[in-house]
């Protein structure tokens, strides 16, 4: 088998993987001035991946972002809701009359300045198992794992377990001190070069490994 290229892979290419179309990196794909997305963060779906903008960023009006930082695994299926699902909860009904056009339309203001709990916000190194679901304004810390057909109500903390509906904190992944260390090597920041000849320690090693294979300058302490 011959050997791969010394050259780190490139987080601007749509399909990563030859011959599956099913992965698509985001940045890349979308287009929407309301979705940020770092490099190398994928989703995956065997139906359309490259419709993730309309199929699983729903009721995306604004002004409200979705920020996905780098890194990030999406499996099939994951849906972001965003503040424009909300309807007003402080009358008899909940029904959004004015959209509906015609002369109920002259009541719009009834459904602008709804509550909002602002962007949703995604860290980097973030694995979303299969058919989860993001509710408005959630901050899901970098490192955090949301397990399969989770409902994400709340913030998640870095490094931490998620599941159910609504999703609760099963564990953190490490200790506060070991967190606080990796928080402080964002290793999703360092230069391709340097990340590409440390894959191994990134992806298996120790906190202690990781620390030891930082760039020159990272802080550390």
């Amino acid at each position: 088998m011959p050997s791969l290229p010394p050259t780190p892979a490139d987080p601007d290419v749509l399909h990563p993987m030859p011959g599956q179309p099913r992965v698509v990196l985001l940045k890349p794909l979308v287009s929407s001035p309301l979705i940020e997305v770092g490099d190398f963060s994928y989703y995956d779906d065997p139906e359309d991946a490259t419709a993730f903008e309309t199929r699983n960023v729903l009721y995306h009006y604004g002004p409200e972002k979705l920020v996905i930082g780098k890194f990030c695994a999406l499996g099939t299926g994951v849906r972001f809701l965003m503040n424009g699902a909300n309807h007003r909860m402080d009358g008899p009904s909940t029904f959004p009359f004015p959209t509906m056009g015609g002369s109920w339309a002259e009541h719009f203001d009834l459904l602008t300045g709804l509550p909002s709990r602002g962007d949703t916000v995604v860290g980097s190194d973030v694995w979303f198992g299969h058919g989860t679901t993001v509710m408005p304004g959630v901050r899901i810390g970098h490192g955090a794992i949301v397990a399969a057909g989770a409902v994400v109500t709340r913030d998640v903390p870095d490094y931490g377990i998620v599941g159910g509906n609504p999703a609760q904190l099963i564990r953190t992944r490490y200790d506060a001190a070991d967190i606080d260390r990796l928080l402080r090597l964002t290793w999703w920041d360092w230069p391709l070069d340097h990340l590409t000849r440390h894959i191994p320690t990134v992806m298996s090693g120790t906190v202690d490994a990781l620390e030891a294979a930082a760039p020159t300058g990272t802080a550390t302490g």
